[in-house]
Parts: structure tokens; sequence; C-alpha cells
């Protein structure tokens, strides 16, 4: 992993008084989840905590393409499939959920990719550390909804952040998010139409893009008879 010097100011709270948009979680990890893990992660992973400086994610890669970030990749069935259709960009992962990490270490490796890494902990202070226009597109599907009102300041896209996400993608580059919380969906199409540096090209929530995989969880959902909802804003040119 290399840093670079590049990393314009932006405001942020104090590392201590923010508010964490995820609950971390540990869970049994499977024999194979635990092999990848152990074996692949000085390859392909990256531990957020541990970064004392400015990130460079195309740096990780080896080479200058276009480069994606999934924030809360789960088991990373959709990250894997999108990187096997998509070989011209690179997938950084994000998840604090540990048999996830295994789970997509192991499937990188039994779908030979070289296009995917993976990282631990905060997607936000990863994000923070990065210089802008680092980013083709930034994927948030399903995260968090906490549903109760008192907790509604954890959700991830919310003004301030989705100002830090536009921040770091490229001029036309790709802020897409999903949900099946439909109080949450109108949450986030108020808060990424009103972003001042973000276009709506879909005037709202948009056709679900045959490119982003059904997951196991949104399935789910369907069968639930919760709807799905697509939110994709490109940053202005």
């Amino acid at each position: 992993m290399t840093l670079t010097d590049q990393n314009p100011a932006v405001p942020a709270a104090p590392a201590a008084a923010r508010i964490r948009t995820f609950h971390p979680r540990r869970g049994r990890m499977s024999g194979r989840q635990t092999d990848a893990l152990e074996r692949l992660w000085p390859e392909y992973g990256v531990d957020i905590d541990e970064l004392d400086g400015p990130f460079a994610p195309a740096a990780l890669f080896g080479r200058g393409a276009p480069v994606v970030l999934e924030i809360g990749s789960g088991m990373g069935d959709a990250t894997a499939a999108m990187a096997v259709a998509d070989p011209g960009r690179d997938y950084l992962a994000v998840e604090v959920h540990t048999p996830g990490l295994g789970n997509l270490l192991e499937l990188v490796e039994r779908h030979g990719l070289t296009n995917v890494r993976v990282a631990k902990g905060d997607a936000l202070d990863l994000v923070r550390a990065m210089p802008t226009d680092a980013l083709d597109a930034v994927h948030v599907f399903f995260p968090d909804p906490w549903p109760k009102a008192r907790h509604h300041k954890r959700r991830i896209i919310q003004p301030e952040h989705v100002a830090l996400l536009r921040s770091r993608l490229r001029p036309g580059g790709t802020l897409h998010c999903a949900t099946d919380w439909a109080e949450y969906a109108e949450s986030m199409r108020d808060t990424l139409t009103a972003d001042p540096g973000l276009t709506d090209p879909h005037n709202g929530f948009a056709p679900r893009p045959a490119h982003r995989p059904v997951t196991k969880f949104e399935r789910r959902a369907l069968t639930a008879g919760r709807p799905v909802f697509d939110l994709i804003h490109p940053r202005q040119p």
C-alpha cells in the first residue's frame, strides 16, 4: 500500500466526536473464510485504523484504472460479480463484518480476480484520507437504515457525508445508492437531489440498472414485498 502527499483539507469533526454509521460486528467464520483471510489479507487487505497519512486507492492495484468504492460489501457476492463483469475498473470493498471480508477474499481467489481489494473499518475515515477526484464511482448498497428516529444521525446518506463522498468522485463520477427501506429511500432522494455538486438525471429514483447484481438480501426483501429503490447521481462535470 502506497501513500500519497495529495490530500486537500476537508472540514470534519474530530475523530473522537464522530458518530459511527455502523455496528462493529464479529461473526462465526467458516474454515474457508478463515483460511482465505489469513492467507490473502497481506496481499489484498487494508486496515483503515492503521492508516497514518493520505491514501491513494489506485496505488493498491498497481495500475491506473478507474476505482469503484464499495461501502458495506457484505458477504462480497455482488462485489465479486461486478468485478468479474467489469475488469476495466478496480473495486475497493469496505466492510466491518469479518466473515464478509473472508468470504470476498475466497471469491477473489476462486475467480482469479486481480481488480479487487478489501478494507476493514470505517469507510468514511478511508474516504477522508483520499485525494479529490480519486474515485470513478461510489456504491452504497443496502446500508443500515437505522429506522428509529433517534438513530437517523447514524445514517451514512446525510448531507455532510454525501458532500465528502462527492468530493472524492472525479467529475462525471457516480454515487449510486440502493435500499429496500422506503422511508430511508425518500430521505436519500431528498439528500442527494439537494447536493449542489450532484446531478439528478433520473429526477429522483432511477430504473434498476442491470449491472447491479441481485443479492440474497435483495431477494429476501422482494419476497417480503419490499420494493427496492436505486438512486444514481453523477458528480457535475
